[in-house]
This record gives C-alpha cells, sequence and structure tokens, in this order.
C-alpha cells in the first residue's frame, strides 16, 4: 500500500517501460563464411545507407563501424514509447583465412552489407583430402 504519496508516479515513469534506446544502436547480425575462393562476411544493418558505414581491413582483421544519426531533432515532443535507436557500433572480426586485402569488395543492398574477400594463391593450396585407413 502506498502510504505517502508520490511513491507511486516512480511506477509509472515511462523509463521503467519502455527503456531509452536513444545513445544504443544494436550491433549488426553477422555472418562470416568460407567459399571455395573467398570469405564472405554479411551484416544486417537495417536503417542505415552505404554512406553510414566504415569498412577497413588488416592483413587478419575486417572492421565494420557503423552510425545511425537522428533524422530530426526534435524538442518539446510529449514521447509515449521510443524504440528507434540512434548511435554508433564498431565490430571486428578475425578472418578465418589469409586474403588478397587489395581486392576486396563491398555491396550494399536492402540492409545487408556483404563483403566478398578473395583469398591468397597460397590459402587456397592449404585444403587437402586426407585417405582414411
Amino acid at each position: 500500500m502506498n502510504s505517502g504519496g508520490g511513491h507511486c508516479s516512480v511506477f509509472w515513469e515511462p523509463e521503467r517501460w519502455w527503456p531509452s534506446r536513444a545513445l544504443a544502436v544494436q550491433t549488426p547480425v553477422v555472418d562470416v563464411f568460407e567459399e571455395k575462393d573467398e570469405v564472405v562476411v554479411k551484416a544486417e544493418v537495417p536503417g542505415l545507407s552505404k554512406e553510414d558505414l566504415d569498412v577497413t581491413l588488416t592483413e587478419s582483421t575486417l572492421t565494420i563501424k557503423g552510425e545511425k544519426k537522428k533524422e530530426e531533432e526534435l524538442r518539446d515532443k510529449d514521447y509515449h514509447r521510443i524504440e528507434r535507436s540512434y548511435g554508433s557500433f564498431a565490430r571486428s572480426f578475425e578472418l578465418p583465412a589469409e586474403v588478397k586485402t587489395d581486392q576486396a569488395k563491398a555491396s550494399f543492398k536492402n540492409g545487408i552489407l556483404e563483403i566478398r574477400l578473395p583469398k591468397t594463391e597460397e590459402n587456397k593450396k592449404k585444403t587437402a583430402t586426407v585417405k582414411i585407413d
């Protein structure tokens, strides 16, 4: 029972029911897999454009960075619910094979960033079939 007045109002604060995600962009979901001649990385980045993304590559690490900016600054609005997220993220991955960094290609379509990384000739030769006795 509420006997002091005022404590009940804390229970109804919107932040308790709808936590603000205004500064926490969700980290993209990523698939990394190998094809015969390439390492392929696919990342889901909905709500972003290719101009919002930055991809960097070292010999063995791929880094994807992105930033989702607010479309407009709204002041003096009486929000009832805030679920859209804004802010930035960065994810790095160790690549499963040696790649030719100068031949990497990226494409972006329907919220999916796809990066194709050709394997080095030496890495392609590392695959061997082992005879089972």
